[in-house]
Parts: C-alpha cells; structure tokens; sequence
C-alpha cells in the first residue's frame, strides 16, 4: 500500500463550496458611512499635566489608544473577521487588485476655492482623467492629525504629517465623510485608495503626554524610561520653548554603562550636529497624575517628535494603538490598503558588543505579521517602505506586508540616467533576483515626497566587504556604495546641478525632471527650451517605461504627471532650518487647472513651475507625457506584465542598454510559454545590438508589443538584434506559433 502525502496548500487555494471565488479581493466597507467624527474638544484652562483632572479627560478624548478600544470592539465576534486568508502575503493578488498607483501628497496638492484635499481627490473628473491614463490607485499619504501638542495648545507636523496624534482626519485635509466619499468615487471608477499607518512612532500628541504623567497603560506604548533624579545630572538642560533635548553620546553611554537604555543603535538616521546626535532624547520635568515629577528618556529612531512605540511591552498598549488606527481605516473609512510606514525598526535590543540590534529584527518581522496578518483579516493588503538589505526586505515579506517599496532599483535607476551606464542597475536586479526578491513583490515608484535614497544600504552595510564585479575591476561593497553616491552627487548636484540638494547622510533633494535635468547637463533651469523639455519628457517616459514593464506595482506622483522642478531655496527656507532639504522637491501642483492663479498650495507650500502642464491639457495631446504615459501603461496592462515573474537580466551589448526578461502566464496564450522582454536605451544616443537570452527559444517570432508588428525572429544563438532611438524603451514579446503558422520549420519537421 503506497501512503499518500499530504500537499501543502494555503487556506486560500481550498475552495469550500460555501466560500465562492472571488474575482477581485473583497473591498472593505465603511461601518459608519456618512458620519464624521466629533469635534476636537476646545481647550480648557488650569495647569497642563497630571495634577489637573480637567486636562487628563480633555487627552483621553483625542487618545489614540482609547480610540483603539472603541473601533476593535466593532470587529470582535463578528463572521467577517473568519472570511478572509490571511497568514501568507499575497502579492499578485494585491497586484491585480491595484497595479498602477498614484501616490498623493496632500499639503503640496492645490485646490479648488473652497474645495478640500479630501474633496478634491475624489472627484469624478479627476478618476476619469486616471481611468484615461491608466491609473486604479490612489494612495492618498497622511491625512490624519499629526504633530504634538504643548499644553492645551496643539503644535504642527514636524515630519509631513508622519508623526500622527490622532484617528480623526485633520480638518485641513477635509473630513471622514469626504474620505468616505473618495472611496466610494474611486470604486465607481474600477479603483482602490491606500491609506497609511506608522507602527514604529507617533507624534507627541495625547498618548505622549499622558505616558509622560504616568496614566495607567500609557507608558507601555512608548520606549521610555524613567530617570530616577538621583541620576539627572547625566541628561541634558531642556532649552526654554522645548519639551525635550537630544541626548549627546557621552550621556547614552552613561545612561547604557548603568542599564538605563540600550545606548547606541545601528543608525542614527536624521544625524546632525547638536541636533540629533542620538536617537534617544531626555524630556523636561513632567507632574503626573500621582502628583510625583518624572524625568523619562525615549527612544526616537526619527525626528525628536516622533516617540517610537515599543511592541514588546507587557501592557501591549503600542500594538493596540496601532491595529485600532489600521482597523478605523479599513473598516471604518473603507479603504482598501494601507502602507506600514517605518516598520522595520519595531524591535531593539541590547548587544553584548557593539551597538544595540536595531535592524532587521525578529521582532520587527513578528510584529508587521500581526499587523499584515490583521489587515489581510479584514479584506484588504499591506505595503511597506523599507530601506533595509534585499536579504531583510525578502524575510520581512515572507510573512509581512504583501508588497514592498522597491529600494533595490530605485537608485540605480536614477544612476542608470545619471551616468548613461546600465551597470549597477543590472547589477541590483541580478542581486534581488539571486536572492529571492520577487519584482512581483514590489511598488516600483518614480518621485514621492522622500529624497533621491542613496543610503545603499545592502551595500554599505551586511555585504560592505563582499567583492563584486564593477567597471572592469573587483571592488567591495562598500566602495562600490561609495563609488555610486560619489557619481550621483557629483553629477546631479552642485555644479551640475545647483538646483539640487544633498538631504543629510539619505540622499538628494530633486524631482525626477531635475534628475534628468543634470544628467543632461542643464544648469539653469529657467533656461530649458522646448527641445529641452522634449528630451526630458523622453528619459522620464524611460524610467517609466524601466518600472512599468516589470512584475509589480507601478507608482508615479503629481510631481511626475506635471513634470515639476525644484522649489527655488528661497520660497521654502524657513523649512530647511532643521536641515530637510525634501521641501525643495515638494512644490504645490494643480493637477486638473482647478486654481490656474494659485501660488501657494492650501496648506502653503509655493507652487513650483510645471514642464508638462495640467492633465486635462495633456490629454488633448497625443504627444504629451500624459497621454505617452497611457500608451505604456496599455502594453502592461493588456499584457498583464504586472503579474508575470522575471527570469532573466541578462548581458546586454551596449553599456546604455537594460534588458529584462519576463515570463507571461501561459493561460493567457493558449498554454504556449510566452516571454515579455523589456528593452531600453538608458543614453543620450542611439544604439544597436543583439538581446540574448539562454531563456529564448530559436524561430520564435518577436513582436513589438505597442504595436503589434513583428520586428524579427530569435535567431539559433537564442538572439535578436534591436536598434534604439536615445531615452527609447521596447516592450517584446517571444510566443511560439501554432505549428501550422510556423512558416520556418525547416522540412521534414
């Protein structure tokens, strides 16, 4: 008697007759459509801190942890919470669900008169223009309310609306029912909408404060210590106006010598001199609601406002507020998905030797499955930034977020167009290909609100001294790290490019128009001619082309629609006095020509200067990067290339030239093998040379996809020749014939 053995097959793979198939992944639902929240209560009057019982009830309603407890109360119990597959990522499924995002910044977008961000991004016109191009997301970033609050008064974002301090939406982005609005809009329109949690930190809002004054669970959320006084000397003076200062690191190593904290991390990311010097920061004297004045340290791996949550504590308060925020969101606002911002440093701990483990985690793993795990839970998919290794960002996603932002390519994208040279980006995509990053896995983005990256992180850091093949010699990773920032500051900033900005130790400050820009040696942006901006219309429409026709999302932002530049340094210098050069590439844009006379955006951002012009006005022009756009987004989406699985980057027979191999489902072509090949010209002139694959099939026919004519044929040595006009992408397919149309059978075959 043979044995059977039992194959393994998620939950999702068995269909029970009473679970039918679903074609798309079940959208949630808003519990309380048409409702907005209450008001923020008004401020009241006494002392700010725990010996007022007035001012404790005023935070405990604008507490996002107390919220927590309400919104997971409507999920307990219910069926819903059992109709789902939720204990494995799924990045094709999210993929099918939304390929093509566009990712918003609400305080750069201009408005109409009257009109809110919310509004504005939930109009009918506007997702017929995306329906148009090609877009079915809309990733809306931080609408919530953010920032801090001093006493009864409340203070602004210090990190673009990512230091959240409440569930409510803030008023100058609009309410929760216009968000529900939106998604309801984009629904109509075959779409999705993303929205954004931080599981690593919140700003210094009502949790923060009632943590400070030591209110039951409300420390536990937080990586904070109380300093017994005995021991004050070793922290530093909090400056008047400041609720904090930033510990030197002579008082981290005191404070780690006598077991306080953890003392020195991996990174310190923001690092400046006599700003932030370490990741943990000392808060001023603090009455708490026993009456007793405290001292605490608290870990910030960011800016000084925003407290990191810790997610091992024994009160588990952190992880409460975070899945409430992420459950009000999905259930409550009823959007599809949501980023995980900052979730690769959700787990520190002390080492016997060197700094403490900071990165890449267990914990960090653990807890963004308890997070995906519940989103998946309640219908919807997870995506991730995280700046980490390919090795950590392949683990974190091996039961995490369903996708991941894709740090991989994204620098030796910009590289490839800065140098005209292909070899580091192939050599990116080979490492995430050996390694097992799937391109599937990943949102391929052009420009959003962060920096040019340049940190290399996978380079500089766990294989700093594996040696790698580069320019004709053998170099280590470190330096190959070294080399690529070397190019990239040398020929997109300074001389070459003074309307660009190094941004700290993460990289430059640019748009993707002022990339190409630079590369083109164009120092003087007012003087561009049209010539001029044709040629950087064509390199932007390539480094689409590079991350539209590969497995994975697409996203673009309105600064890429528009064609934006830099912000002069002059219109935003009151925001670069903390050292975030960023504001330069944030310029406020009007999308739709809503407000032609705008100079500020509603939240007072300068509006930049446009190469492109409106969308309405773009799509009126065949030849505009608009409706360019809409043509290779065509070619993925008939092609269905988001879904496919890459197989292949192999030599290529000019240094400007990139070739990725892709294999299509064979389901979709009569169960033939199909290969979608992409082809592109990184350079400033035309080349020629032959694509060769061991992947390739001899006497296949080779189609262009944008057009359906066939351009040749794979010739013996698995080869075909291509012939490429300068910043020119093609988009290929190698599909068998039917035997009877394949006309070069030799004889007898």
């Amino acid at each position: 008697m043979v044995e059977h053995e039992p194959s393994e097959i998620t939950y999702d793979e068995q269909r029970y007759p009473a679970r039918p198939r679903a074609l798309r992944r079940p959208r949630p639902q808003a519990r309380l459509r048409g409702t907005d929240a209450p008001p923020r209560p008004e401020a009241g009057e006494g002392p700010a801190d725990g010996s007022n019982p007035e001012y404790v009830r005023w935070l405990l309603v604008q507490s996002m942890l107390a919220d927590a407890e309400k919104i997971s109360r409507q999920f307990s119990g219910k069926a819903s919470m059992w109709q789902n597959p939720y204990a494995k990522p799924d990045p094709r499924r999210a993929v099918d669900t939304a390929a093509v995002w566009f990712t918003a910044y609400p305080i750069s977008l201009v408005t109409r008169a009257g009109r809110s961000f919310l509004g504005s991004l939930g109009d009918p016109d506007l997702w017929q223009a995306f329906q148009r191009i090609g877009i079915d997301a809309v990733h809306t970033g931080p609408v919530k309310a953010a920032g801090g609050l001093d006493g009864w008064r409340q203070t602004p974002s210090v990190d673009g609306h990512f230091d959240r301090i409440s569930t409510e939406i803030d008023p100058m982005f609009g309410t929760e029912g216009e968000f529900r609005h939106l998604c309801e809009v984009a629904a109509d329109h075959d779409g999705s909408v993303i929205d954004d949690i931080v599981p690593g930190h919140t700003g210094k809002g009502a949790d923060f404060r009632l943590a400070e004054m030591a209110y039951e669970d409300y420390p536990g959320i937080y990586h904070m210590v109380e300093i017994p006084q005995e021991h004050w000397e070793l922290l530093p003076d909090v400056p008047p106006g400041h609720d904090a200062a930033n510990l030197d690191a002579g008082s981290e190593a005191a404070l780690s010598e006598l077991g306080f904290i953890i003392g020195q991390l991996q990174r310190v990311i923001f690092y400046a001199p006599g700003i932030k010097e370490t990741n943990w920061s000392a808060t001023r004297e603090v009455v708490g609601v026993d009456g007793v004045t405290r001292r605490w340290v608290y870990l910030h791996y960011f800016k000084q406002g925003q407290p990191s949550v810790n997610w091992l504590d024994p009160s588990f308060a952190g992880m409460k507020l975070v899945i409430g925020d992420a459950l009000h969101s999905l259930g409550d606002l009823g959007t599809s998905a949501l980023r995980l911002d900052a979730n690769g440093f959700l787990g520190v701990e002390k080492s016997v030797e060197g700094p403490a483990w900071s990165e890449g985690h267990p914990l960090s793993e653990a807890a963004n499955h308890l997070i995906a795990g519940m989103v998946r839970k309640v219908g919807g998919f997870t995506f991730q930034e995280l700046n980490l290794t390919i090795e950590d960002i392949r683990d974190t996603s091996e039961v995490g977020a369903d996708l991941s932002y894709d740090f991989i390519t994204r620098p030796g994208c910009q590289h490839a167009v800065a140098t005209g040279d292909t070899e580091f980006l192939r050599l990116c995509l080979r490492q995430a290909l050996e390694l097992g990053v799937d391109p599937a896995s990943l949102v391929h983005a052009l420009q959003n609100h962060d920096e040019l990256t340049y940190e290399l992180v996978h380079w500089a850091t766990r294989h700093c001294e594996d040696e790698y093949e580069f320019r004709g010699a053998t170099v280590t990773g470190g330096t190959l790290a070294e080399t690529i920032r070397a190019d990239l500051v040398e020929r997109l900033t300074g001389d070459n490019g003074p309307y660009n900005l190094v941004f700290t130790t993460n990289g430059i400050a640019c748009t993707s128009a002022s990339v190409i820009a630079a590369s083109r040696g164009h120092r003087d942006l007012d003087s561009l001619t049209e010539d001029d901006v044709e040629q950087i219309k064509r390199a932007h429409l390539l480094m689409a082309m590079f991350n539209a026709w590969q497995p994975g999302v697409f996203a673009l932002s309105g600064w890429d629609l528009l064609g934006m530049l830099p912000l002069p340094v002059e219109s935003v210098k009151p925001l670069l006095t903390s050292g975030d050069t960023r504001w330069i590439e944030r310029a406020g844009h009007d999308l739709m020509g809503v407000a032609p006379e705008a100079t500020m955006s509603a939240s007072g951002i300068p509006v930049g200067r446009s190469l492109y012009g409106t969308i309405p006005e773009q799509l009126q022009d065949d030849n505009s990067f608009a409706s360019k756009l809409s043509q290779v987004l065509a070619v993925r989406r008939d092609n269905r290339i988001a879904t496919a699985r890459q197989i292949d980057i192999p030599p290529v027979a000019h240094p400007s030239m990139l070739v990725m191999v892709h294999e299509l489902d064979p389901a979709d072509h009569g169960g033939r093998t199909a290969l979608q090949v992409t082809v592109l010209n990184f350079g400033s002139e035309t080349i020629e040379g032959s694509v060769r694959s061991e992947h390739f099939t001899p006497r296949v026919p080779v189609t262009d996809l944008s057009n359906g004519g066939e351009i040749g044929w794979v010739d013996d040595l698995k080869s075909f020749g291509v012939w490429l006009k300068p910043y020119a992408g093609l988009s290929l397919l190698l599909r068998e014939n039917e035997p009877e149309d394949d006309v070069r059978r030799p004889e007898g075959r």
